[in-house]
């Protein structure tokens, strides 16, 4: 059967809880027409690039597939339907990953790392120099 990953993104008013409803009913749906689900990933709430259906942010899954064309069109199809769900995409792999994906490792990265911009050498802004202003032009009206 052809191999397929899966990101969908649902709403930002749906709980945590009701996102793993959502896995667990397209879950069942690739299961009934003889695929199988890998592994989920959750990646959490997100920020969006851009507003989507008046969102700014959305609930991030990732789902490995092993199904029939047939059985992940009929789950496009209902997400399509789906008030809950934002946008999603389905792509068609070689060979699916089995370690975290890059979004997973890119979290344990920043969760190692600690801080944020406060620990930068300079100050939270940066070191901007001197700002005196020594050589402006002179503004309209102003005599030089």
């Amino acid at each position: 059967m052809p191999l397929y990953e899966h990101v969908f993104l649902a709403r930002q008013d749906v709980s945590a809880q009701q996102v793993e409803q959502l896995v667990e009913q397209y879950k069942g749906l690739i299961e009934g027409a003889g695929g199988t689900v890998g592994k989920v990933e959750n990646w959490g709430l997100r920020s969006l690039a851009y507003r989507i259906k008046k969102n700014r942010k959305a609930h991030y899954t990732l789902m490995n597939l092993d199904a029939p064309h047939a059985a992940v069109a009929e789950m496009e199809r209902q997400m399509g339907l789906s008030e809950d769900i934002l946008r999603f995409m389905t792509f068609k792999v070689d060979q699916l990953e089995e370690e975290p994906s890059a979004m997973m490792q890119k979290r344990d990265r920043d969760d190692r790392r600690g801080g944020g911009r406060g620990d930068r050498p300079g100050g939270d802004r940066g070191d901007r120099g001197d700002r005196s202003g020594g050589d402006r032009r002179p503004r309209r009206g102003e005599e030089e």
